[in-house]
């Protein structure tokens, strides 16, 4: 029946009337098959009165559609409540296609300039609609065929992005907003990671279930050691202290035990600037970190069996203290002090010297808050994204964790000109500039020369935006272009440096400045500046400016995974990226070329190789 359902548009009489007489719960049961979609039941409520009935708003036939159709969506909707499922779908599926409008037509108004944040709120304001129907829709865009859609893809993730990180950051402002002592800084390092990984499957929930998990192995080996422990009767969420030193040492023994020799954690010494080394669910699942992330884990498995370790802010390298004293103490060789780092090892207080080779004072012993831990681990990703190389995901990490930083210290000011320096030059969000300047000359007048500048510049950049340069438009066939032989479009490898990478846009000659040439050494080229230069994405996720006579197509075509990349491309078609609108109409003639370029290259070699073309460039 559901399968006759499925694929006629029109139901004889005589079988509408054998299905009419069925009872209503076998009528939805059969209308709530899978194959039926909601065009379906929509063609079957209006057959007649008694199936439109039976497909009524609030019933299970409109409630299974709407979960077929947006499974993502059923966290949102209380089980014991009463819903219109068919209302439901319809706003939903309205926003879909709003959202869809919308994410199409950002590429024609942002493709000369950044698509920056400000953009993202109007955008999202001028949407109107729940904001988990957009992020459930902008997801949908996301996993769709991966080789296509690319300039979609590209404008629904920084939306999605930029959705998730302002949730992110409303739930930090409460976090900061209670008290000291109920702040976790399980919870506050779990914050942090979302934010720096907004699109990623991180929750307190999941990050706290892998703890337990843990905590349940240190439990089995301490029940090894001391059947009676009092740690073993504690239940999970219960919040307790050891009194007796001794049961406290018998935690910390397991704790080593398990964590260091069982589960193999340790820090990361051979690649210690990576930021995944910062981020409490990669340090889960890759079992290695910096001194801090290895910190609040331990502490936290620490605390949960009832050994209340506090963070220290030592230099350098972070540490944890144990009291040994019935009571808290002001005294810094009344602690043991733990390096989570080194495998647990613990430390008397002039033994911790060592680690950094030089003597600090009694202030680098004391136990420090949540909030000031939050700041040394934003800190340390800070300093990451101002080691990077310049590229577009060491300026996310900056701007992640500038954003962070200031949310915790606002008032900073070394680091709200860094934002403003970083803005600026990023050429994104001048109004936020201007803000950001203003809020620093209020706190240091002594700033006014740095912010002088930056205002002029800043005011400079908004009154050329007013009055935008339409972008030039090159064709191959114009004479002085002839010497052009490659197109935007096609895969290339660097023959000197062995990149792979896609061609985005090309100059006749070389167009940068002469302080660059000299640095590039352009002149031991053969033809030095005075040839075509390839403005080019790099798979390392770098964008540059290559010689024509160091590039040649590549032998294999492949992806290049670089984030830019939907920015200028819709599609990947197995040789070669297809440009999008606006990259056709800035080069109109190139996607010719890049055809033909691809007919002879490749179909060539596989029609002399005898194998399908697929198999040659694959």
């Amino acid at each position: 029946t559901a399968a006759v359902l499925g694929t006629n548009a029109v139901i004889s009489e005589s079988f509408a009337k054998q299905l009419t007489d069925l009872p209503a719960e076998l009528l939805e049961h059969i209308l709530c098959f899978h194959v039926l979609n909601h065009v379906d039941i929509c063609k079957v409520s209006c057959t007649c009165k008694r199936l439109h009935d039976v497909c009524h708003g609030r019933g299970k036939v409109w409630a299974h559609q709407h979960k077929l159709r947006w499974p993502r969506l059923q966290r949102f909707y209380q089980q014991n409540e009463s819903y219109d499922w068919l209302k439901e779908f319809k706003t939903r599926h309205m926003v879909g296609q709003q959202i869809r409008r919308t994410v199409e037509s950002i590429s024609k108004r942002f493709f000369t300039e950044q698509f920056t944040i400000f953009s993202k709120i109007v955008i999202f304001l001028s949407l109107g609609a729940p904001e988990h129907f957009c992020a459930d829709e902008l997801l949908e865009i996301l996993n769709s065929d991966k080789r296509k859609c690319l300039t979609l893809k590209y404008y629904a993730k920084k939306i999605l992005y930029f959705l998730r990180q302002q949730n992110i950051l409303r739930n930090l402002k409460v976090f900061l907003e209670r008290p000291p002592e109920l702040q976790s800084a399980l919870e506050g390092a779990v914050l942090v990671d979302q934010y720096c990984n907004p699109l990623a499957d991180v929750s307190l929930e999941s990050t706290s279930a892998q703890i337990e998990e843990i905590t349940d192995k240190v439990k089995k080996n301490l029940r090894v050691k001391n059947a009676t422990h009092p740690s073993l009767r504690a239940s999970q969420g219960d919040c307790f202290v050891l009194e007796n030193l001794e049961f406290q040492r018998q935690v910390i023994c397991a704790l080593n035990a398990v964590l260091y020799d069982q589960l193999q954690y340790k820090g990361n010494e051979r690649d210690y600037y990576n930021p995944l080394n910062s981020y409490i669910h990669q340090v889960l699942l890759r079992r290695t970190g910096i001194p801090i992330s290895l910190s609040v884990l331990y502490m936290t498995l620490a605390r949960k069996l009832g050994v209340p370790l506090e963070p220290v802010n030592f230099p350098n390298h972070f540490l944890l203290r144990w009291c040994q004293n019935q009571r808290r103490s002001d005294d810094i060789y009344a602690y043991v002090y733990i390096d989570a780092f080194g495998k647990g090892k613990q430390l008397a207080a002039k033994e911790c010297e060592n680690l950094i080779r030089h003597q600090v004072g009694a202030d680098y012993y004391s136990a420090i808050s949540t909030s000031e831990l939050l700041l040394r681990m934003v800190g340390n990703l800070l300093n990451i994204g101002k080691r990077g190389e310049g590229n577009e995901k060491s300026y996310q990490l900056l701007r992640d964790s500038l954003d962070l930083y200031l949310i915790i210290n606002p008032d900073n000011v070394q680091y709200l000109l860094l934002q403003a320096r970083l803005y600026f030059h990023l050429g994104i969000w001048p109004e936020k500039v201007l803000d950001i300047l203003q809020h620093i000359q209020a706190l240091d007048p002594s700033q006014h020369g740095a912010v002088g500048y930056l205002v002029q510049h800043t005011l400079e950049h908004i009154q050329h935006k007013r009055h935008p340069v339409e972008p030039e438009v090159k064709k191959r066939s114009v004479p002085e272009h002839r010497d052009v032989l490659y197109s935007v479009g096609l895969i290339m490898k660097h023959k000197r440096s062995g990149y792979n990478c896609v061609i985005y846009g090309w100059d006749p000659k070389c167009t940068m400045s002469q302080e660059w040439i000299n640095t590039m050494r352009v002149h031991q080229l053969s033809k030095g500046a005075d040839q075509p230069f390839y403005n080019v994405l790099v798979q390392d996720g770098t964008c540059r400016y290559a010689a024509q006579e160091n590039l040649e197509p590549h032998s294999a075509p492949l992806e290049i995974a670089h984030p830019e990349v939907g920015r200028y491309f819709t599609e990947f078609s197995d040789t070669h990226y297809i440009a999008n609108e606006e990259l056709q109409a800035r080069y109109p003639e190139d996607m010719c070329k890049t055809h033909r370029t691809v007919e002879e290259h490749y179909h060539g070699l596989t029609a002399n190789s005898g194998h399908s073309p697929s198999i040659n460039i694959l």
